[in-house]
């Protein structure tokens, strides 16, 4: 544990801290210090059920489009769903697909159920407004009625995927909210939490001097953060 006069390690600080102060810019603007500046897909994945930033680690789901009747529909996104661990944001990289709504209702209940924070979707899902009475954050390109029985299907687990050429890893830190999705790799996470911890304060430094009349010239002068 920390006191009022100590900053927090990397280590010591947790996921409910960050919820409390991180979001999507301020870590994006932290990696880009550490030189990892395409941490971001640049394609919208706007919150489709509610606007809350939600951070988490991420558990990677792979989806391909198929156009024959699947002999076991629904086998790898359910057991996806069912591994769920307290803190995940389960990432669905379907290639941006249209075929069919892969994410809806029941699977946001069942991730809910077991700990999950919300859902990236690289691709389209239905049951929104049944989505936002749950409040379950859920992220996708758009919507889309049909179901993905037989229309597309989970087709590995656990593996490295991307989103517009952004790399996510099951495991990596992931930051989203109505500005962008944000995922760091697991390699420099304690270096991007500090700095990201080290700007959010700065900020707030910066944004009180000029509420309290300073020009802005002179703050970004003065505190060197924007």
């Amino acid at each position: 544990m920390t006191d009022s006069t100590t900053e927090p390690t990397p280590q010591e600080i947790t996921l409910a801290m960050m919820r409390e102060c991180f979001y999507s810019a301020v870590v994006c603007d932290a990696l880009d210090g550490l030189g990892y500046r395409h941490q971001s897909p640049r394609l919208p994945l706007p919150p489709l059920t509610i606007d809350r930033v939600i951070i988490g680690r991420c558990r990677t789901t792979l989806w391909s489009d198929m156009f024959h009747e699947d002999p076991r529909p629904y086998e790898l996104e359910l057991k996806a769903v069912d591994e769920c661990r307290p803190d995940d944001v389960l990432i669905a990289a379907a290639g941006g697909s249209t075929h069919s709504g892969v994410w809806g209702e029941l699977l946001s209940t069942a991730a809910k159920n077991s700990g999950c924070v919300g859902a990236i979707v690289d691709g389209m899902v239905r049951d929104v407004s049944k989505m936002r009475t749950m409040e379950f954050p859920v992220f996708a390109r758009g919507t889309c009625v049909y179901d993905s029985a037989h229309r597309q299907r989970v087709i590995e687990l656990d593996v490295p995927v991307e989103i517009d050429g952004v790399r996510f890893c099951s495991g990596d830190l992931v930051i989203a909210d109505v500005d962008g999705v944000v995922v760091v790799p697991q390699e420099i996470e304690a270096e991007a939490v500090r700095a990201a911890w080290e700007k959010v304060h700065a900020e707030n430094e910066t944004r009180d001097a000029i509420r309290a009349g300073m020009k802005a010239t002179v703050a970004w002068e003065t505190f060197g953060v924007l």
